[in-house]
């Protein structure tokens, strides 16, 4: 399948202007990570607590600011999910000087002292009374809550009316398990004397130490250093010395310009992003070595053309496979940004920056620095092949 049919661009012809359009990318994230407002690690590097709330009521995001401002958690930093003003990705990542497992316990406090300052003070009076929030309880304790009245049914009761929570996210009005679940009028009752409707749901939390999240920082720079060093050995023995060193450059021109979108977006650096960044050093690295291929043949049998013609030659050889793969990779991963939801959103997109930078440096990073190691080394007759 041919998109371009016999195309002759000159893309060599523009290889200065792409190393300063590069260059003023890379250097303007380096600068914003190193000068401006760095980078954004989210719990799995930073340490800290992270807590989703859905709540039964709106609270626009300044108040919920406030709430937290009250209790000293004002770095908190509150992400709103959708436009309900109803759900909430809190992240505290607080640094204690404390031991590792005084500091995770510490992270699991203040984790839920967010969630205590969301709460209305309807709720604060339930718990006084003694009563359970059938919005937060998990279901052994709401099994044992059960158990009183119904001993023989009350396991499945609870795992019925938490199947319910979960797909709901928090349950509004006890009509609402009666109507839904079939839970009779006697359980709701019980319900009532027993419990109450918080006015939150705890959809997700999570804790991470300081010193773990350090661990994982550490290991992911260390995962992506050595898998491109491994892609230089390969490319290096599979090829020539000079093809390694300008994928390898390439390579890492794509994961500095990703880090730098991510620094100046001040979008949250995470292990699933980690994933992706390894994911789009392959997918650069296959792109790249499709062209080299191409490169190495026709060196072969275009003998008496100038490097630099055979370069652009083997670019437009490659040109149609180049945007077939590319187009059907972008609209896969842009399908995930648009609609995989917010757990995904940062590594789709990561692929998508990915995608776009490795299919341009493909052409005009790889080539043009292998061109100008040709040139500056000056290899003798095969060398470059």
């Amino acid at each position: 399948m041919q998109i371009f049919k016999k195309p002759d661009f000159n893309f060599m012809k523009y290889k200065l202007f792409a190393f300063g359009l590069s260059g003023i990318i890379i250097i303007g994230g380096i600068i914003n990570i190193t000068k401006g407002k760095g980078m954004n690690y989210g719990i799995d590097f930073a340490g800290g607590s992270m807590g989703r709330v859905l709540l039964k009521n709106e609270i626009p995001t300044d108040e919920v600011r406030k709430l937290l401002s009250d209790i000293g958690l004002e770095k908190s930093r509150i992400q709103e999910i959708g436009a309900s003003k109803r759900e909430y990705l809190i992240r505290s990542l607080q640094t204690l000087e404390k031991s590792q497992e005084e500091e995770i316990e510490a992270h699991e406090i203040i984790g839920n002292k967010v969630i205590e300052a969301l709460r209305l003070q309807e709720d604060r009076a339930a718990f006084e009374k003694g009563l359970k929030d059938l919005n937060t309880v998990d279901e052994r304790e709401l099994t044992f809550i059960l158990e009183a009245s119904f001993p023989e049914e009350a396991s499945a009761i609870a795992h019925n009316i938490l199947s319910f929570r979960i797909s709901e996210g928090i349950i509004q009005d006890y009509a609402q398990l009666q109507q839904e679940r079939g839970i009779s009028q006697e359980i709701i009752n019980t319900l009532e004397e027993k419990t109450f409707l918080g006015s939150l749901a705890v959809l997700s939390k999570e804790t991470v130490g300081p010193q773990v999240g350090h661990d994982l920082r550490r290991k992911a720079t260390q995962a992506v250093i050595w898998a491109l060093i491994g892609m230089l050995i390969y490319i290096g023995i599979r090829f020539k010395l000079a093809y390694g060193v300008a994928a390898i450059l390439t390579l890492a021109h794509d994961v500095l310009i990703t880090l730098g979108i991510f620094s100046l977006t001040n979008r949250e650096i995470n292990l699933p992003v980690i994933a992706a960044m390894l994911t789009i050093v392959g997918y650069s690295l296959n792109d790249t070595i499709v062209i080299f291929v191409r490169v190495r043949d026709n060196l072969r049998i275009l003998r008496k053309h100038d490097f630099e013609r055979i370069l652009d030659t083997s670019i437009n050889q490659t040109l149609s496979r180049t945007v077939i793969t590319s187009g059907t990779t972008f609209l896969t991963v842009f399908a995930l940004y648009l609609f995989g939801g917010e757990v995904i959103n940062d590594f789709a997109f990561t692929i998508i920056i990915g995608v776009i930078t490795g299919t341009y440096s493909s052409i005009y990073q790889s080539c043009p620095l292998l061109y100008y190691w040709n040139k500056i080394f000056k290899p003798k007759k095969g060398m470059a092949k």
